[in-house]
């Protein structure tokens, strides 16, 4: 089974799910997206947003192919490219920080350790650009999928809670204190997805 993470660019946008293509929950604050939906250019402002980090900020997701098939994405961005972010009881995000906006995985490919790939990947390439944490606020009432991630499931990969909340806390992955996670950063994603390769390709796990 091949498997590899490509960066997220306009050209393979249309592999994510149509419901995430044309949501724009992260991309804008609430009063644009409502704005956005009701004008029916949600699609529009997604495209117009990703094309606009990557000019300025390069990067902002990795999607996840299966033997050539797309199963799943994630998406990440320093907070002043996420306006949705200051609407949550527990912002702002630490300014050292990268945050984890949203990831997807096909509920087939679920439990075969593509989320802990798809995390690992997001850390390499936020220590390479200078970044010392990866934040991210959690659902803590998750009942089924959503732009919000569950509180557990990023528990369960190595944040911790920095700012609690009964339904959306803040939780933050430290990169450059966590020696077990610079050993994975920095030693086997290096086997396991090569160094500085556009297209890392993942043997399977």
């Amino acid at each position: 089974m091949g498997r590899r993470l490509v960066p997220l660019t306009l050209d393979n946008l249309p592999h994510l799910p149509k419901r995430c293509r044309s949501c724009v929950f992260w991309e804008l604050d609430p009063v644009s997206g409502e704005a956005a939906v009701k004008a029916g250019r949600p699609d529009a402002e997604k495209e117009a947003w990703l094309s606009a980090v990557l000019l300025e900020w390069g990067s902002c997701g990795r999607v996840a192919y299966v033997d050539e098939v797309p199963v799943g994405y994630v998406l990440y961005a320093p907070p002043a490219y996420v306006p949705r972010s200051t609407a949550f009881p527990t912002s702002p995000v630490a300014a050292d920080a990268v945050q984890l906006m949203t990831a997807w995985i096909m509920p087939e490919y679920q439990g075969q350790g593509l989320g802990r790939v798809m995390v690992q990947t997001v850390a390499k390439d936020v220590l390479r650009r200078g970044f010392k944490a990866i934040e991210a606020f959690g659902d803590a009432r998750w009942k089924e999928p959503a732009c919000v991630l569950p509180a557990d499931h990023l528990l369960a990969v190595g944040f911790k809670t920095v700012r609690p909340h009964p339904a959306f806390p803040r939780l933050r992955l430290e990169l450059r204190t966590t020696l077990s996670w610079k050993e994975d950063v920095e030693m086997a994603l290096d086997r396991l997805l090569g160094v500085v390769q556009k297209e890392p390709a993942l043997r399977p796990l």
